[in-house]
């Protein structure tokens, strides 16, 4: 898309906040940091207790809901459990699972990849929640009442929340059959101007366009990717080496090698170092604000750390401690939708969450091939099952699973 003359504004403004933070905080490059690994007795966890989501994990994989899973629990900023069960791979060959397999996060990428990206580009100066979207990206339709036909502007709050009013998703068939062209400008044009489903802020409704849309956003700001931002100003400073866009386009070998496969293919391959979405594949790329981050379960165990420490993982700060705050607090005015800033507290989408974690403090996210990520930062814990449902088909079931691992992980904390 292109900027206009208020747009390229905001983006030299965004440019010059970003080069004082680097300039006052040191270089950006990848670190060697890991996560402290713990028994789970010496911070206030019931081994016994906890043990017991070994049982239920092997049980999906033994009624073939999932092929395999790694699961991780933090607790207190450390690493308390971490383990693998059932297969990386079971076609075209059987390979075991392992601590360090690397995942497709499909829609989790919406809060690892796209989330944490805006919140640190916002705590910049780049934006403003209030800010209408066309400020950004020209073009960009309002809500149009139908009966008074008052215009109601679309705004970065409203795409973080779900509750923007564009519909949940598109095929990329029909963006191409309209468009002529499967590529992001495309795809862009064609969300700008694609009927709304109903006024802002009324409801939530789950939507991949969102953050789609909060991806050019945050190009047309910075001049840079969503997958280069987030590389660079949130996984390469928390020290995330297994965490990534475009594995196998980029040719990124040692986290090609730890890459679990998802769907088999009409040809009979399997997708392997490529988003599963269709959007994101096709239409972005690899480079999506809904899809495309792949990363094990060590890494996300550094990222939830960080969350539940006012954005600070072994002195490396990515975010500001009120900035936390306010990206996993769902909004006063907001109550009704019950999403934070990407994240959600308590929608029709918080059942990973469990029922025994805090109702409302609670934060996470889930994705499509089988991921989950949820944090307590009242209970400072953390649980991230990793699964690929999809795999070697789209027929795999976790929902009741994540609920139930939620619920023992929970259980287990007795300090």
């Amino acid at each position: 898309m292109k900027r206009n003359i208020l747009s390229v504004a905001f983006a030299l403004c965004a440019m010059l906040a970003l080069n004082v933070a680097v300039s006052c905080t040191g270089s950006t490059t990848t670190t060697s940091q890991s996560i402290q690994r713990v028994t789970p007795q010496s911070v206030g966890m019931d081994p016994e207790k906890l043990s017991k989501v070994d049982d239920i994990i092997n049980a999906s994989i033994e009624n073939k809901e999932i092929p395999g899973a790694v699961l991780a629990v933090v607790k207190d900023g450390k690493l308390a459990y971490i383990k693998a069960y059932g297969n990386k791979s079971v076609y075209p060959e059987v390979v075991p699972m392992t601590e360090d397999v690397v995942f497709d996060l499909a829609s989790c990428s919406k809060v690892v990849g796209t989330a944490m990206s805006m919140a640190h580009l916002m705590e910049r100066g780049g934006f403003r929640l209030n800010d209408r979207v066309d400020m950004y990206i020209p073009g960009f339709q309002p809500y149009v009442d139908p009966q008074t036909k008052e215009k109601i502007h679309i705004r970065i709050i409203d795409l973080l929340t779900h509750s923007s009013g564009l519909p949940p998703y598109v095929s990329p068939s029909i963006v191409i059959n309209k468009c002529g062209v499967a590529d992001p400008d495309s795809l862009m044009n064609y969300i700008c101007t694609m009927p709304r489903d109903y006024k802002p802020t009324t409801t939530f409704q789950y939507s991949c366009l969102n953050f789609i849309t909060l991806q050019n956003v945050l190009q047309n700001i910075t001049g840079q990717t969503i997958s280069e931002y987030a590389q660079k100003n949130i996984f390469d400073v928390l020290g995330m080496k297994h965490t990534t866009y475009n594995p196998k386009k980029d040719n990124k070998e040692e986290i090609m090698k730890l890459v679990a496969p998802t769907e088999k293919q009409p040809d009979g391959s399997v997708l392997l170092g490529e988003v599963h979405d269709p959007l994101a594949r096709v239409m972005n790329h690899g480079n999506s604000g809904n899809a495309g981050v792949f990363s094990n379960a060590e890494d996300l165990a550094i990222l939830a750390a960080a969350l539940m420490n006012g954005g600070e993982f072994n002195g490396k700060h990515v975010l500001g401690k009120l900035t936390v705050e306010a990206m996993t607090r769902v909004p006063d005015d907001l109550k009704h939708i019950g999403c934070s800033l990407g994240w959600h507290n308590h929608t029709p989408y918080s059942s990973n969450n469990g029922n025994i974690f805090h109702p409302t403090r609670t934060f996470g996210h889930t994705g499509y091939t089988g991921t989950s990520f949820i944090v307590d930062p009242v209970a400072k814990t953390a649980v991230i099952l990793l699964t690929h449902r999809v795999h070697p088909e789209d027929k795999g079931g976790v929902v009741r699973l994540r609920s139930i691992v939620a619920n023992t992980v929970a259980g287990a904390v007795i300090e």
